[in-house]
């Protein structure tokens, strides 16, 4: 059985060797697999805070939570590891901070529109239409129940 962590970390607390470790897992993933060359970088990293999942000590999962008005982005699981639950994992761990950091405080994210009921299973909702975003149809949804 595989060892699974998963660790919180605000962009200050980030090594060099972190930064650039989850910056690249992102670039491999958001714009090389899918083809999409958007700005990741968006000045949005230094106010979030950045959930790491590893697996066997492998960085394999990551999302991050930008503070009020509270966003969850960027979640992503390594291509190999997909349909393991990891990414189950991720938004589990994300609403439990949610609610122990900012409880009573509206959340957010933009999905990709293919990935629309795996959030909802979460609790969101659509809240307009779908729409392009460099390349990939997306929708913005809200947590109905925080």
């Amino acid at each position: 059985m595989p060892e699974i962590a998963t660790e919180w970390q605000r962009f200050e607390q980030l090594s060099a060797a972190k930064l650039y470790e989850l910056l690249r897992f992102r670039q491999g993933i958001f714009v090389v697999e899918q083809g999409s060359p958007y700005p990741d970088l968006d000045g949005l990293d230094q106010s979030a805070w950045h959930l790491l999942l590893r697996v066997d000590g492998t960085l394999a999962g990551y999302s991050r939570l930008i503070p009020p008005p509270v966003r969850i982005g960027r979640v992503a699981v390594a291509a190999p590891l997909r349909g393991r639950g990891l990414g189950r994992r991720l938004m589990e761990e994300a609403l439990l901070f949610c609610r122990a950091q900012y409880l009573g405080v509206p959340v957010g994210l933009t999905a990709q529109a293919h990935l629309a009921p795996f959030y909802r299973g979460f609790g969101f909702e659509p809240i307009g239409e779908p729409f392009n975003e460099f390349g990939v149809a997306h929708v913005e949804m809200k947590l109905l129940h925080t």
